[in-house]
């Protein structure tokens, strides 16, 4: 059997490091398994769903590292939704409802009051002919609900009906259908909600494992049976633990918190983010991998906890720090010319600024200190500044190389008697305007003498 998984968003806003998360753990488990990945807009909200939202989506996607093996729409997909629905009116497994909102919701409110679970009371399969009649000359058109099964002849008595599963990552799960309203699988107006399509499609597409968040577990019982209707044998399925901010709020498309655009924008490695995203919430120890294929070695689904886990967009910037400070000038090659660093000294460059950069586009700040001198210029003492000015005339003549940092403040040691923090502080001042940074042994090559000595003050 292929391993096929999908990817299946509504295209209704951009998604999240929660979306991101689903999306990796699919794409890793194909990766792991040599499966299929399908990206799957569930779009029949033709409302709030937009072209748009699909495109940035798959950006979103293609900018972690993940490329669908094919790409799919379910708002073209009407006819095979129409022909399920058929099928399943011909079994008699899907029937007509003509309650209102209104109607539905005090019937609720009936049942809690005589203790009853607020479920749906199978009402419309004793409708008569006549009722029907009436109901449609007012103008009233009817939802359809799918009958789950139950273990007696007559639908108006369902016994204890339980669907079991063995979940890829929960273990053995069970769902009690009898506690369950009879879903509803198509609107009045004609329109589909989310689960006949989502059944259709992993039959039609070859789906062999679902791999979503679990707040669909309850869901997965009513889809099972849905399969096992259409005359299909259900996936495997798996459901992760949810990610939730930092606070133990949830995450929503709406509200854009922690998008995956947001995050890209402001300097946050693909890599960090799927590293946290893939690791948190699991027995794994959260670290900053350096790619996909190392990433799915580490990915084990059975090792995510039950329980929601806190996303702290803080541990991100230490995940991209530690993966900026290890990159090598290949990986980075492409990016730094795009800021302006390029030729001879690109690469001894970024050797000596990446262990001092949260972000890779702080490479550009380095770069035009060593091109055009300190962005300010510090206020120095006299005493300071006169000490400059004993140390720039003891600087070494050329050639320069890896050691004449040291051989210079050599000379100023014994010159002036100055050590530790009163003698680098001043020169780290006067070279880059800066109080910390990159080790001044590997920018001096880069700035070379007369670079040097243009920054005496």
């Amino acid at each position: 059997m292929t391993v096929t998984v999908r990817f299946a968003p509504s295209p209704t806003g951009r998604i999240h490091i929660g979306n991101a998360r689903t999306a990796l753990f699919n794409w890793l488990f194909a990766m792991n398994n040599k499966g299929r990945f399908i990206q799957r807009f569930d779009d029949t909200d033709v409302a709030r769903s937009t072209q748009e939202f699909s495109d940035a989506i798959l950006y979103d996607l293609h900018w972690l590292g993940i490329f669908p093996d094919a790409t799919e729409y379910q708002s073209r997909r009407f006819e095979i939704y129409d022909a399920a629905i058929e099928k399943l009116k011909a079994a008699r497994l899907l029937y007509a409802c003509y309650e209102t909102p209104e109607e539905l919701d005090l019937r609720r409110k009936v049942r809690r009051t005589r203790g009853l679970p607020p479920v749906y009371g199978r009402e419309a399969l004793t409708l008569t002919p006549e009722q029907i009649a009436e109901y449609q000359s007012d103008g009233r058109r009817p939802h359809w609900r799918f009958l789950l099964p139950n273990f007696t002849s007559d639908p108006l008595q369902p016994e204890r009906t339980e669907i079991h599963w063995n979940d890829l990552v929960r273990g053995e799960e069970t769902v009690d259908l009898a506690s369950l309203s009879d879903p509803v699988l198509m609107r009045e107006d004609g329109t589909y909600l989310y689960t006949l399509p989502s059944v259709v499609d992993d039959i039609e597409m070859g789906v062999s494992h679902v791999i979503r968040g679990d707040d669909h577990v309850t869901n997965t019982g009513v889809q099972i049976a849905l399969f096992q209707a259409l005359g299909a044998e259900p996936p495997v399925f798996g459901h992760h633990n949810l990610l939730t901010t930092a606070s133990g709020e949830g995450l929503s498309k709406r509200s854009g918190a922690l998008s995956i655009e947001s995050l890209r924008e402001t300097g946050i490695e693909p890599m960090a983010v799927a590293s946290l995203a893939v690791l948190v919430g699991t027995s794994e120890n959260v670290v900053a991998v350096p790619d996909m294929t190392e990433l799915a070695r580490r990915f084990d689904p059975a090792a995510t906890s039950k329980s929601a886990a806190k996303f702290d967009p803080d541990e991100l910037f230490v995940l991209n720090r530690t993966l900026l400070h290890h990159m090598p000038f290949s990986e980075a090659r492409d990016r730094l010319i795009v800021l302006g660093i390029s030729g001879e000294q690109a690469e001894p460059f970024w050797l000596a600024v990446r262990g001092n950069l949260d972000r890779l586009a702080d490479a550009a700040i380095w770069w035009r200190t060593l091109r055009d001198g300190p962005q300010e210029q510090p206020d120095f003492s006299d005493v300071d500044r006169d000490f400059l000015r004993q140390a720039f005339d003891l600087l070494p003549e050329d050639p320069w190389n890896g050691s004449v940092w040291k051989e210079w403040t050599g000379r100023i040691r014994e010159a002036t008697g100055r050590k530790g923090k009163a003698l680098f502080m001043p020169l780290r001042l006067a070279l880059t305007g800066q109080p910390s940074g990159p080790e001044l042994a590997d920018l001096l090559p880069l700035l070379g003498r007369e670079g040097t000595l243009a920054r005496r003050p």
